[in-house]
């Protein structure tokens, strides 16, 4: 019956499902208790990658496609054993943010109509960095602390008129140039349109230092793969290349999680993969109903991550900042930066 209500033991702790039947991804009729089983099925690599992050909840309660919205506050009335943690917004704001503790706060969330975690690249409790001196913008203001940011996420983007195969070349340079640097970096689908490349950290930089480190690597693939990758944040100046977007790194950012469910009516999941399948893998056919298997047969192909040393590309940062090169532009949500450039796209600055 659509409007029963059964109950998940787990962890120590009994989480009751409502509207299990209710139909969540309308192309092949999963529903909410298909995503409920798709999540228990990929437990332990899911939490191998989230365990103790602060996790953004999108929400559609009517399933893909229906009604959503954003949620980074837990609702006020939540069970005693829930865990949450302060997160900060750019300008300073703060919220208590769900914790992804284990599979019960999953599924609680699923129960709510989570159809996509965003995941902080920071552990919840994560201590400030103390060898980072503070951060202040270009008026002088103390930015809010980050704590230890311990990934690395590189977003490469598809801009008009690239492809798939475009994206799969980009993704092959960005791991050759990481592994010049003695970098490890792993590849997953976005469950939409791009890829991802992680790196695990060692847990010695704050937000800001990532951003830095992200932003050398874009223009360092931009220099060695001009006609093909582009770190152009303005998107008149990107044309027909993929673009690393290095501002998935900003403090305070998320980025969707490994393993979790896209809101989409096919039930996409973004996956991670191993470097040799990234030829042949069709990203639409990764889904909540196909994953599993994959999963109980190939395993975990993050499994091994180890934590990796950032040295490298900040020193690539210094290099570029001392040859001249100004901080790349941030988003319009965080306030101007020292040595950030004119905050407006290149055309109307002509013009003016």
């Amino acid at each position: 019956m659509v409007n029963a209500t059964i109950e998940v033991e787990i962890d120590g702790h009994v989480v009751p499902i409502s509207n299990p039947d209710k139909v969540y991804f309308s192309k092949h009729g999963e529903t909410k208790k298909d995503l409920v089983d798709y999540y228990l099925a990929v437990a332990e690599p899911l939490l191998r990658t989230t365990r103790d992050r602060p996790v953004l909840l999108e929400r559609y309660p009517e399933g893909a496609g229906g009604k959503s919205w954003f949620q980074k506050r837990v609702p006020k009335s939540v069970p005693d054993w829930l865990q949450t943690t302060v997160v900060s917004t750019p300008n300073g704001t703060t919220s208590d943010a769900l914790v992804a503790a284990d599979m019960a706060h999953i599924l609680w969330a699923v129960n709510l109509g989570c159809l996509g975690f965003h995941v902080w690249p920071t552990h919840a409790g994560a201590a400030e960095v103390s060898t980072a001196p503070p951060v202040h913008d270009a008026a002088g203001a103390v930015l809010p602390p980050t704590g230890v940011t311990d990934e690395l996420r590189v977003d490469l983007d598809p801009s008009p008129g690239i492809g798939f195969d475009d994206l799969r070349r980009a993704a092959v340079h960005t791991r050759e140039l990481c592994a010049e640097l003695g970098i490890d970096v792993r590849v997953k689908t976005s469950g939409s349109r791009g890829l991802h490349l992680y790196a695990l950290l060692e847990p010695k930089w704050d937000g800001y230092q990532v951003r830095a480190a992200a932003v050398a690597l874009a223009r360092a693939l931009e220099r060695r793969h001009p006609e093909e990758i582009t770190a152009s944040w303005w998107k008149e100046e990107r044309g027909s290349r993929v673009f690393v977007d290095y501002n998935q790194n900003a403090p305070h950012r998320t980025v969707f999680g490994a393993w979790c469910v896209r809101p989409k009516v096919g039930g996409q999941v973004s996956t991670p993969l191993a470097w040799s399948e990234l030829d042949s893998i069709v990203p639409e056919e990764l889904t909540l109903s196909t994953v599993p298997a994959r999963v109980a047969e190939l395993g975990d192909p993050w499994a091994d991550r180890t934590p990796q040393d950032l040295t490298p590309l900040l020193d690539m940062s210094a290099r570029d900042l001392a040859e001249g090169l100004m901080d790349a532009p941030w988003p319009p949500v965080y306030p101007k930066m020292p040595d950030e450039p004119p905050r407006v796209q290149p055309s109307k600055a002509r013009k003016e």
